[in-house]
Parts: structure tokens; sequence; C-alpha cells
């Protein structure tokens, strides 16, 4: 078993791009399960980068996110992000519970009734770019607009609340120190408005999502609490449009600079939905890490013994560019199968609202390349300015000609 040394310093700051984070890739080389410090938060953790070793942090219930509440746990963001009443910090049965109800608004035929109203403002935010000419920044006419409008519709939140709701967000996922307060004021007001409005929903509840997990049951005839839906609609507007927002520049921008996969999309459309998953895969959208686990038992994890209490970060990011389990992995290859990929999280925690996503990427991007064949960065590659200072990894502006 191994024993290690001392711990390593990871700030997960590198912002290049979308380039792979060099930190993190000496990690994964080097030591796979590595000890480290990071930015904010209290003591040390450990990281876990290999593919199979994450799936089995990921599943093993001896590893639990429920222990993470309250502590001042090591992270990217001077405030977490994460609420102590979320389905993200739940163990299994709570979580299945809770799951069980949810899952119900992103079910298939859910999410297939939602692709037309979602190709129409595609076609709408596209119609607009088309009409500003080129060079036309797809952040601004498409990125920025898509999924907040459509989380929006879909939770029924009046377009005037919308860009505030947005900026709060935003704040959440700062990495700069000196808008901590800022970080726990946007937290407060977001969650007073959506206990505001979930608390509505249940009095009068009307055909939008909110309203069909207010009303929902589980299998045993229970409902969520006030506090669990509050945070659970917080979520949903959270994770409903940050993924997709940064990820809509990040894969056009990956297909405009990878020209012989790009000519393979256009070549077989029909592939379109195999090829985002490979991007989705390829692509490191954030940095670092998200929220950890804490160890309830001593467990053994690739050859290192970790120690009940401790906290462990895994890495989706290195898990995607795991040799031994996908080959190439540094390679994009939009003809290979990326099932399996850990974008979206692994096991009890993998994103519920995932479907909604992909729906959302596979209309406006395949729409985008129809639509625009002689679609080029209308600026050189090097001149595209990407965000540093959230968790986040993106295009502030990404100016297209066709």
């Amino acid at each position: 078993m191994d024993t290690l040394g001392a711990p390593e310093t990871c700030p997960f700051d590198f912002s290049e791009g979308l380039d792979f984070d060099p930190v993190l890739r000496r990690l994964m080389t080097d030591t796979p399960v590595s000890r480290i410090r990071m930015s904010y938060g209290e003591g040390e953790a450990w990281l876990v980068t290999r593919y199979e070793d994450v799936r089995v942090v990921t599943t093993d219930r001896r590893f639990s996110r429920s222990a993470v509440a309250g502590r001042d746990f090591p992270r990217m963001t001077p405030e977490p992000i994460v609420q102590s009443e979320s389905l993200n910090l739940m163990d299994p049965p709570a979580s299945s519970r809770v799951r069980s109800v949810v899952s119900q608004a992103f079910t298939k035929s859910r999410v297939d009734a939602m692709r037309p109203a979602t190709q129409r403002i595609v076609d709408g935010l596209l119609d607009d770019m088309t009409a500003a000419g080129a060079p036309a920044d797809f952040v601004h006419h498409v990125s920025s607009k898509l999924p907040l409008t459509t989380i929006c519709e879909v939770l029924d939140v009046p377009e005037a609340d919308r860009a505030e709701l947005r900026r709060r967000v935003v704040t959440m996922a700062s990495t700069d120190r000196a808008r901590q307060e800022d970080a726990v004021r946007a937290k407060a007001e977001l969650r007073a408005y959506f206990a505001d409005l979930t608390a509505e929903r249940r009095r009068r509840p009307g055909e939008d999502l909110v309203s069909v997990l207010a009303t929902a049951r589980d299998d045993d005839g229970e409902r969520l609490d006030a506090h669990e839906l509050t945070v659970m609609a917080m979520v949903l507007l959270m994770t409903g449009h940050d993924t997709s927002t940064y990820q809509l520049g990040n894969i056009v921008y990956t297909l405009l600079t990878h020209p012989a996969e790009l000519a393979k999309v256009r070549a077989e459309p029909e592939r379109w939905p195999d090829a985002l998953e490979e991007l989705l895969r390829y692509i490191p959208f954030r940095k670092g890490v998200g929220i950890p686990r804490v160890a309830t038992e001593d467990v053994e994890v690739g050859g290192v013994l970790i120690r009940a209490g401790d906290v462990v970060h895994v890495s989706y990011l290195a898990a995607n560019r795991d040799p031994a389990k996908f080959d190439g992995a540094d390679t994009l290859d939009v003809g290979r199968s990326a099932t399996g990929h850990m974008t979206f999280g692994w096991g009890s925690h993998h994103c519920i609202g995932s479907p909604l996503a992909v729906m959302e990427l596979q209309a406006a991007i395949g729409t985008l390349l129809s639509r625009f064949p002689g679609l080029r960065l209308a600026v050189p590659a090097q001149e595209v300015r990407w965000n540093t200072e959230s968790i986040w990894r993106y295009p502030l502006e990404l100016p297209l000609a066709w």
C-alpha cells in the first residue's frame, strides 16, 4: 500500500483556452491518488483521477456526500456553492427518494416534449445573429441566451427576473476571495427568491416544472418538503443553464479549430448525437473539482489507504482523459464511442437534468452547422478571450463569420 509525501498545492486556476490543466495532467500521471491543498477551506483532501478509481469513489457507499454538510471542506470558491439541503449533499436512500421525484420531470417523453419549443428559441436566436451580419458574436447572440431562456421557460420564471438571477449564479461561481461577501449575499438572495416562488407554485400549481416538483410524490406518497423544493428549484436553475451556456461556446470553438473532425460531422449529420458525446468527453469545460465526499471508514483506493474522516475529491476531467478507458484519450475523435464519459458525473449524483442539456446542445449546434455551411472563426483562435474568474472555462466572446 502506497504512502504519499507532502500535499500538492492545487489552485486549479489554469484557464488557457481549452488546453488541459498541466497540474492535473501531472497528478493523474505521477500520483493518481494524491494529497492536495486548495485555495479555500480547511485542511487537505485526496484527489482521485483514474477512471476506475473515480467510479469506485462515486459508487461506494463508504464515501459520503452528506458527511460534507457543515464542514469547511477544501474547495475552489471562497463560499461553498452547494446548499446543505441540496440533493447534491444527500446519500442513498435519502437521495433516492428525492431523485425519484425530480427525475419525473426529465423523462424522455418530457424532454422530447420540450424539444419543439427549444428549437423555436434556437431558430429565433440564429435569425437574430443572421440579421446582425458577420462577424457576429455567438456568445452574445446564442450561448448566453438559449439555456437561460429554456430553463426559465421550463420553470416559468418571469422574464423580468432572469437577468438578475443569472447575475447571482455567476457571482456564486467566482473564485475571487474579494467577492466572498457578494457570493454569500447572492446565495441568500437566490434562496429567498425560490422560497417565495415554490411556495406560490405549491398554492397555485401550473404546468411548469416547479409545479410538477411541488405536487409530485415518491413511491411512498411523500412530497418534497419546503426546504427541499426551494433548494431543488435553485439547483435546477443553476445546473439547468450553466453547463449548456459554457459548453455551447466551447463546442463551437472546438469544432472550428478541429477542421477534420468538423468535416466528419458535416459529412454524416446523422451521427451528430454520438459526436456530441465525444465532444463532451474531450472538452475540459470547468476547472479542477466539484463537491467532495468524506470516507466513513478506512478504504483502499488505487493502492492508497484513505482514512475514515478524510475528504475525497474526484476529477471527472481527468477520468475523461484516462487512456485505460479511452484509447487516445487526448485526441478528439468524433467517430469513437464516448459511452461512459463522466462529464455529467457518475453514480447516485449523475446529473438528473443532463437529458435537457444534451437536447439543447444537439438542437443549437446541429442547427448552427446546417444553416451556416461556411461557418468559421472571425478572428485567429489565439485572439479568443477566455473566462479566468470562475470555476467555468468558456470564451467570453466567439466572433463567427460564414
